[in-house]
């Protein structure tokens, strides 16, 4: 069995994304996030899918420490990992009337000190809940929520593991970063076929690729690879299934910038290009919001609400973002953001005239599963994945 060490969960493994500040199911009903009363951290959920958002405390019997992760699920319960004394305890927040019920799942041992153990985004569904606890040599995939028998060790992949991105609607295939031999790859963990590992993001044989997001319905994928300038990593979109290259915007280049993708808008089926992107900005003066579609070659920047829980947020399919915030005066609030793709048309067939449409990005051929939809009917995506194969760094590529 794979052992893990406490660590805080604002401490990401390397190549992860920045902890957001409030966790939401992947159909948006409910979010989670530990809120603080005077010095003290307790759980909190939010209801995100009625008339009006709002917030539900769940206190229990003494105040969360460092370290402590939350995570709603489906049935609006929320999943809480608690790491004391060389183990991970998970157990179930419930409100009871005045108070806070509380189920107990079990533990994951953690004895050695050398390996680290975090939550894994919710899956969809969000009927379970998973862990990656990452040792020197291995990394396993951990059900610590929705199984029969408590925590199961579901899948053992050889090298240090980061990441973690669902791949499909049905909770099965998991996109892990693994790295092996001083390179990070992509791989593809089938938890229907007991573990069953794969490739699915290979660039060139010297690069290291990851994959940042992913949006079942229309098969698109956020990447980040060093491919394009070796040693300096930069965000690229490709589409699961495709044969066409991996695109690498020039837009989404910010000097002096880390720019994080944290939503993808859904329900866009065999049109990946016309896909919203939220992306988390932060600079030297402070952080805000960016929207960017592949068609449309520009990043928008706005202005994040005030208290927005930073890194956190979601599309409805219809294009609107959804952005949580809480302040003195409201404590659970969601600025609406309308962002149409009539811009997206426009741009992807030369109408919309000036950086819109005037920007070259860099492409990587590839000979397998990640590539840019060029045509107006782009094949169906296919529901597994095909791992791509090695292919040399373009040159520039404009539509």
């Amino acid at each position: 069995m794979t052992a893990c060490a406490i660590e805080p969960a604002t401490e990401p493994e390397e190549g992860d994304a920045p902890a957001a500040d409030c966790v939401i199911t992947t159909d948006g009903s409910y979010a989670a996030r530990l809120a603080l009363d005077g010095d003290c951290w307790f759980p909190e959920r939010w209801t995100l899918d009625s008339p009006e958002p709002y917030a539900v405390p769940l206190p229990v019997h003494q105040p969360e420490e460092p370290g402590t992760e939350v995570q709603p699920m489906g049935d609006g319960r929320v999943l809480v990992r608690r790491p004391t004394d060389g183990r991970h305890l998970f157990s179930l927040l419930y409100p009871t009337g005045p108070g806070t019920g509380e189920l107990p799942l079990g533990a994951v041992e953690c004895p050695d000190g050398e390996t680290r153990l975090r939550l894994l985004p919710p899956a969809p569904g969000g009927a379970s809940a998973y862990a990656l606890a990452v040792g020197p040599g291995s990394s396993a995939v951990w059900q610590v929520a929705g199984g029969a028998f408590g925590p199961e060790r579901l899948a053992e992949v050889p090298g240090r593991c980061s990441g973690g991105v669902w791949l499909d609607r049905d909770g099965r295939m998991l996109a892990l970063d693994r790295e092996t031999g001083g390179r990070t790859k992509a791989v593809v963990v089938d938890l229907g076929r007991g573990g069953e590992v794969s490739p699915l993001l290979e660039i060139t044989a010297d690069s290291d690729d990851r994959v940042l997001l992913a949006d079942p319905d229309s098969g698109l994928l956020l990447i980040r690879s060093d491919a394009p300038s070796p040693g300096r990593g930069r965000l690229g979109w490709g589409v699961l299934g495709s044969t066409l290259p991996v695109r690498f915007p020039q837009c989404l280049r910010l000097p002096e910038c880390a720019v994080t993708p944290f939503a993808i808008q859904p329900g866009q089926v065999l049109t990946p290009e016309s896909c919203g992107v939220a992306l988390r900005i932060d600079g030297p003066v402070g952080g805000w919001v960016g929207v960017w579609r592949p068609a449309e070659r520009r990043v928008r920047h706005l202005t994040a609400p005030r208290g927005w829980l930073t890194g956190s947020g979601l599309w409805t399919p219809e294009g609107a973002l959804h952005l949580p915030y809480t302040t003195d005066e409201v404590r659970c609030g969601v600025a609406r953001v309308e962002v149409p793709a009539g811009a997206a048309r426009a741009a992807a067939a030369g109408e919309g005239g000036g950086e819109g449409t005037a920007e070259a990005e860099a492409g990587v051929a590839s000979g397998g599963a990640c590539g840019v939809v060029e045509s107006e009917a782009p094949g169906p995506v296919v529901p597994r994945p095909v791992p791509l194969q090695q292919a040399p760094l373009g040159g520039l590529v404009t539509k």
